[in-house]
């Protein structure tokens, strides 16, 4: 059966014109009193873009975690605007694009649409930690999300 699951790329969505796109479905659980999406709802759906952006180049946040000594990305700055709202069974969708890399951050550019509009866009900075403290990017991945970009 695993075998099976693991065969569902479109999943953990697909890489875009330098984009990570994820389809995220809204939940009865996302939504409030209002029948709309929960703003804090939104957070995670930003995260499990991110997530799925590192796995779509190849890299489990897991494994980063096991054979880097314990490396993990932490949230370190978000910019948030809240431009629409989604209600319960829109399929929306979930832009990741690297936007800027330095030595232990990144910053990432992300939208949540449903069709061609805009509900949400957020530029997050995450960084590289180790045992509570900042670490460089790993190679690997700063050329694996790279993906042809210049940082410089």
């Amino acid at each position: 059966m695993s075998e099976a699951l693991g065969s569902w790329p479109h999943l953990s969505g697909v890489m875009h014109d330098g984009a990570h796109v994820l389809p995220v479905r809204v939940y009865y659980e996302d939504t409030d009193f209002s029948a709309r999406v929960y703003h804090a709802s939104y957070l995670r759906f930003l995260e499990r873009g991110r997530t799925e952006l590192l796995r779509a180049v190849e890299v489990a946040q897991s494994d980063l975690h096991a054979e880097l000594g314990g490396l993990a990305f932490v949230v370190r700055k978000m910019t948030i605007d809240f431009l629409g709202a989604a209600v319960m069974d829109d399929v929306l969708t979930i832009v990741t694009r690297p936007k800027e890399m330095r030595g232990a951050s990144m910053t990432l550019a992300q939208e949540v649409r449903r069709g061609d509009d805009v509900l949400v866009a957020a530029d997050v900075v995450v960084a590289a930690v180790r045992d509570g403290r900042a670490v460089r990017i790993p190679d690997h991945l700063r050329a694996a999300l790279a993906g042809g970009t210049d940082f410089s």
